[in-house]
């Protein structure tokens, strides 16, 4: 990493603080948006990074008694609340608004960085602070004093302005990448009502059948607590279970006994499709060939029978038609859940198998060329932290 200046980041900026007072903005301050005087910036807006998420409003009197939280275009806002240390650059022409008490806003002197540079510094200095709690209990990723009390490199505008070019270069073409790869799911799913019509209609007039009389096995993971392992046999658990692909990124492991205790119950197969079925409830996707694991109560094996292709199972289950039933099935507490006899009584169509097994090769297809995108995304990726490692330390 080149060296530059360092200054202390108070020294930089106009504002940099923390939102008001939990009990300043409670739910019934929130008025319709007919009432709105201005919107309220949250930190869901720096998780998604962006403005088009829902909104939520304030009168005017609301307002005045907490104008000195204002946001306007060109202020970074930080989330602050369980998840920690995600970043916005508010938009130019975004609406003014006022902070919501689980973000910071930060607000930069003029000619001194460009706000678009700053922000991936911003991302790279909070990366490196460990979740600390503060007097009110708020989680945070580190408070505003000390945020400003730390040293910050201040390149010349031009100097930062090349790097965020190069760094903007390099996003671009991920973001491409990402487009592609929704473009290639939204052709499958595009692709399956074209073959077997909108299942909440079922214009093709198919059998339906409840998922006990078309699955050889349903049944959870292991319900007592595994002896978790350093390394060795994956351990998989609703968070692992996405929407036609597993997450192994964050997984937990088990040893070789701990895993044939486990598998003295049930062994997973290829072909099988895991259900999430607690917390975030009904994502899915079919065991892929070659991988040996075991999970948790949290994750559920459907087993089909050969009237059914399990490609086919995935998708009609992450359809529309049957996430309707899972919402109404699903038991509510601390967290959602859906229990084995619920499953069993979930419904879903019998096409012939000679079409599910078209829609089969149209999905290996598509397949092939998401491997490539994603072995490009992955690339791309590699780049871009490799430059932000350069530039950032």
């Amino acid at each position: 990493m080149e060296k530059y200046k360092l200054e202390p980041l108070k020294d930089n900026v106009e504002e940099m603080f923390i939102g008001p007072f939990g009990s300043s903005l409670k739910n019934d301050c929130f008025v319709d948006e007919k009432e709105a005087f201005c919107m309220v910036y949250e930190q869901k807006h720096a998780i998604k990074k962006t403005m088009n998420v829902e909104t939520r409003y304030v009168n005017e009197n609301k307002y005045n008694e907490l104008k000195r939280f204002n946001v306007r275009s060109g202020d970074i806002i930080v989330s602050c609340r369980g998840t920690i240390g995600e970043t916005f650059v508010i938009p130019d022409n975004a609406p003014f608004g006022i902070m919501h008490p689980s973000i910071m806003k930060i607000r930069l002197k003029k000619d001194v960085y460009d706000k678009n540079y700053f922000n991936h510094l911003l991302c790279k200095r909070l990366k490196k602070h460990e979740v600390e709690a503060n007097g009110s209990g708020v989680k945070m990723a580190i408070s505003a004093k000390k945020l400003g009390e730390e040293l910050f490199p201040v390149p010349t505008i031009q100097q930062q302005k090349n790097i965020e070019k190069k760094l903007a270069l390099v996003l671009n073409v991920i973001d491409q990448r990402k487009k592609l790869l929704l473009a290639m799911d939204n052709l499958i799913k595009a692709r399956f009502v074209e073959m077997f019509g909108d299942l909440n209609t079922n214009p093709m007039g198919w059998e339906l059948k409840a998922f006990e009389e078309i699955t050889e096995l349903i049944t959870d993971g292991e319900h007592a607590t595994p002896r978790r392992s350093d390394k060795g046999i994956y351990l998989l658990s609703a968070r692992n279970v996405l929407n036609h692909s597993l997450q192994l990124d964050d997984v937990d492991y088990i040893d070789e006994e701990e895993y044939e205790r486990i598998s003295k119950r049930i062994v997973p197969q290829a072909g099988d499709v895991l259900l999430s079925c607690s917390g975030t409830v009904g994502r899915c996707c079919c065991v892929p060939e070659g991988l040996r694991f075991q999970m948790v109560r949290s994750t559920a094996i459907l087993r089909f029978k050969d009237i059914l292709n399990p490609i086919f199972a995935e998708y009609m289950i992450t359809s529309d038609f049957v996430q309707k039933q899972i919402d109404k099935a699903k038991t509510a507490s601390s967290q959602a859940n859906l229990f084995q006899g619920k499953i069993a009584k979930l419904k879903g169509f019998v096409p012939p198998i000679e079409l599910q097994d078209d829609f089969l090769d149209f999905v290996k297809q598509v397949d092939k060329s998401k491997v490539a995108v994603q072995k490009s995304l992955e690339e791309m990726q590699l780049l871009f932290d490799s430059l932000m490692q350069e530039y950032f330390g």
